[in-house]
């Protein structure tokens, strides 16, 4: 099966906080921007074009506010970017081209060994879509080239 990685805001970098910081700070952090970027506080001479640039900018904090300044959705939000990051550093063992790869007619997808004795697997409905498939058995990644 083919690894995901989803690319997702980094909602503690839109408030410039860290995770590490107490809920106190978050909501320091978030009020402090929210106040700069509101639309009801933006000057009257403020170009068109930095307005808009100026209420998306709102929009994303007010975003990560709702995210990082609730307890259970800030866990949820913080155990993804920690999957995220390991998914991020598993190792890559080689990159292959789907054509170099073995066709099985009944699966329909395609299998190549791994080092350890498991496969790489990528059904056909996923190749257009996939470019790093994990291993069955260990954590080492292929990337399929195109």
């Amino acid at each position: 099966m083919a690894c995901e990685r989803i690319m997702q805001k980094d909602w503690y970098k839109i408030l410039d906080a860290k995770p590490s910081d107490s809920p106190a700070e978050l909501k320091q952090k978030y009020q402090k921007l929210a106040l700069l970027y509101h639309p009801d506080k933006q000057k009257a001479d403020v170009p068109a074009g930095e307005v808009e640039e100026r209420v998306q900018r709102f929009i994303e904090i007010d975003q990560a506010w709702k995210i990082l300044g609730n307890e259970e959705t800030k866990k949820e939000y913080d155990l993804q970017q920690r999957e995220a990051s390991l998914t991020n550093e598993w190792p890559l063992h080689a990159q292959i081209y789907l054509e170099d790869m073995s066709w099985n007619e009944d699966e329909q997808c395609y299998a190549l060994s791994c080092r350890c004795g498991g496969n790489y697997t990528v059904f056909k409905s996923e190749t257009r879509d996939v470019s790093l498939v994990c291993c069955d058995t260990c954590s080492l990644v292929i990337e399929i080239l195109q």
